[in-house]
């Protein structure tokens, strides 16, 4: 596959072949054809640096933590440096950062120690674009008597309704809870707008960034929420989850926790044995995503810095690409796309396309491009409500395209030449 060494993107340049060879696993080929990843909103690939911090790890720090002998004491530095890693990612102090499972376990376990506080008759507020993971750790809440209300989409563009969302900010309302980022249809909501709503009516903000995060910098000062939650997996790490939690928030409320454990934070909120390889794991990507950060911009002096350089030549970037792909997609018969097609409005959205393809099922058309290297979803991807919303559940779902910084022009060509050959057949 021919790549261009540079790509200019805006004031600065990407690298898209230095980008790609950090990614061993771009090197698979299907059936005599290169795998092309589509699928990043399902869990990105990892560069070879996240690789080896886990055998690193492995080699050299396999140890439980606290322990008064020089493997464990590796690992506890190990934890503590990728702490801080992911303090830069999300601008915040270290000891405001949370390791766990998931960013389901994560949410499932939060608003169950939250929801201690409740009582019959406080709301929250959910959305109909988000992933059923950030609406049923809440809806869990109902056996303690609270409402849940959930805020309606406009359906043409797929973003939510404002005017609905006010309406549903109540007095009663004690938390709201909303995506960065759609995880079907790649819509960005308004999330600061959004916390100064929940604030002014003293509820808390919490958001799930985790499809956000590989499209965006993620700034938990600049947004000012309670809480944020992100998937390293889905930004090029390992499969875990992580919190931010302001620092108050998690002094103030209490986690459901084994007794001997810490009451300190922020490591009273990580129950059990936390999986140490891949936490080493979560450093590397952080730092991977500065080194793409330094090569765009060589000035950078810190890795919060760098961070914002690397985004500020990746988004650009997926522009590119995703501006391909609706410019294809339009020639080809009985295409529909959901969300945000209008170029001049892609800063509102991220570079995730959801389609149908006439009365095709979407598993089909998954199949025939997995056939040809091209790996892509299909399905409701956990946003149950907002497949019930577009009156899709019943159907199948959709066809997901989900494009992240080391896919090229020409990944994109050989799809839109493929979906053409499908609707065709």
């Amino acid at each position: 596959m021919s790549t261009p060494a540079v790509r200019e993107t805006g004031t600065r340049a990407f690298d898209v072949a230095w980008a790609r060879e950090q990614f061993p696993s771009l090197k698979l080929q299907v059936e005599r054809h290169a795998a092309a990843f589509l699928d990043g909103p399902a869990g990105t690939q990892v560069p070879k640096q996240v690789i080896q911090a886990i055998e690193d790890y492995l080699v050299s720090a396999n140890a439980n933590t606290c322990g008064a002998f020089e493997t464990s004491r590796r690992n506890d530095a190990m934890i503590a440096s990728t702490r801080a890693a992911m303090a830069d990612f999300f601008n915040c102090h270290p000891g405001e950062v949370v390791f766990g499972q998931n960013m389901t376990t994560i949410t499932f376990a939060l608003a169950r120690a939250i929801g201690r506080e409740f009582k019959a008759g406080d709301e929250i507020v959910v959305t109909t674009l988000d992933h059923d993971a950030n609406v049923a750790p809440w809806q869990a809440l109902q056996e303690r008597g609270v409402v849940v209300r959930q805020v309606d989409i406009h359906e043409e563009d797929c973003t939510l309704d404002f005017d609905d969302l006010r309406r549903k900010i109540t007095p009663k309302a004690k938390v709201v809870a909303v995506g960065y980022a759609s995880n079907m249809v790649g819509t960005i909501n308004r999330v600061a707008e959004i916390t100064k709503l929940a604030h002014a009516a003293e509820a808390l903000m919490f958001v799930d960034a985790v499809h956000f995060a590989p499209h965006g910098l993620v700034d938990v000062k600049a947004l000012d929420c309670d809480f944020l939650v992100c998937s390293p997996y889905k930004f090029f790490g390992p499969h875990l989850g992580t919190l931010y939690g302001k620092r108050e928030h998690l002094e103030r409320f209490k986690p459901y926790k084994v007794r001997p454990a810490t009451d300190a934070i922020p490591d009273c909120w990580e129950t059990g044995t936390q999986v140490q390889e891949l936490i080493a794991g979560i450093g590397a990507a952080v730092d991977y995503l500065a080194g793409l950060g330094r090569r765009s911009d060589s000035s950078v002096k810190t890795r919060r810095e760098a961070l914002r350089a690397a985004y500020g030549s990746t988004v650009p970037y997926e522009r590119t690409l995703l501006t391909r792909l609706l410019d294809g997609l339009q020639s080809i018969p009985g295409v529909k796309v959901y969300g945000i097609t209008d170029p001049q409005r892609f800063q509102e959205r991220c570079s995730t396309i959801s389609l149908r393809m006439g009365d095709h099922h979407p598993t089909e058309i998954a199949k025939f491009l997995g056939d040809r290297g091209l790996f892509t979803w299909d399905g409701n991807f956990y946003a149950m409500n907002l497949s019930e919303r577009l009156g899709v559940e019943s159907k199948g779902g959709v066809l997901r395209i989900g494009l992240v910084h080391y896919n090229t022009m020409e990944e994109v060509d050989r799809l839109l030449k493929a979906l053409d050959e499908f609707a065709k057949q």
